[in-house]
């Protein structure tokens, strides 16, 4: 029997895809960002077990809500990604009740992407940074895995939604937003973009975890100022 680890659902999520959506936030990634809010969710050993079934039971009670505002289900994390045969199954379950599933991740998981696509209605691909050398400064790791998910996207003809977090300093140049608009428009079934601002929320949980916070110092990103850069991408 599949069991999946999983760290926490929200009932009522709103920026997470289109309409409102159950969030369900699955345990373990292999990423470190360095403005990660949820270093909570990194430990691919913690979290509630679950089982696909007992999950998608759960999931099912909000149907209502999905019918009304054009909702779902999006699994996010941590990577949902990381937990690919729970997924799957998860995710096959989901369509057989008819509930619409989306993606939230960077695209770094442990493979079946294909198979895993075949059920998925919309990805929210979180771009990390665009350079081999700054995807390695913000996450740890190399930016190979992320390109391999992107082309089974692109494989997939999967819809997408282009995320990048605006941070000061990383990723808040008029240069860096000019190439990722470059980026974008080698991208198929991209429907949205949105740039989010880097923020200071879930510092706390650091401190919890006895984690060194590595953008100690950094101020959040200035709202007006993402909008301005948001028009470079037009």
């Amino acid at each position: 029997m599949t069991i999946g680890k999983i760290h926490s659902i929200e009932t009522m999520g709103l920026v997470d895809g289109p309409g409102i959506r159950v969030v369900v936030f699955m345990q373990g990634c292999a990423l470190r960002c360095v403005y990660c809010h949820n270093p909570d969710t990194w430990n691919d050993n913690e979290g509630t077990e679950y089982t696909p079934q007992e999950l998608v039971k759960k999931i099912a009670r909000f149907k209502n809500y999905f019918k009304s505002s054009g909702g779902g289900v999006t699994f996010s994390g941590g990577d949902p990604l990381r937990q690919p045969e729970f997924l799957l199954e998860a995710l096959k379950l989901c369509k057989e009740e008819g509930i619409n599933t989306c993606l939230d991740t960077s695209g770094v998981g442990r493979g079946n992407y294909d198979e895993i696509l075949k059920y998925t209605d919309l990805v929210l691909y979180d771009v990390k940074h665009l350079s081999e050398e700054g995807y390695k400064d913000i996450t740890g790791m190399s930016i190979n895995e992320s390109k391999i998910f992107l082309e089974a996207c692109e494989r997939a003809g999967t819809k997408l939604w282009i995320r990048q977090v605006v941070v000061p300093g990383k990723t808040d140049s008029e240069e860096y937003i000019l190439k990722l608009k470059e980026f974008i428009e080698t991208l198929h079934n991209v429907e949205k973009v949105e740039l989010l601002p880097y923020h200071l929320l879930g510092i706390n949980k650091y401190e919890t975890l006895g984690i060194k916070y590595r953008l100690d110092g950094v101020p959040s990103m200035d709202k007006d100022r993402c909008k301005e850069l948001y028009e470079l991408l037009k």
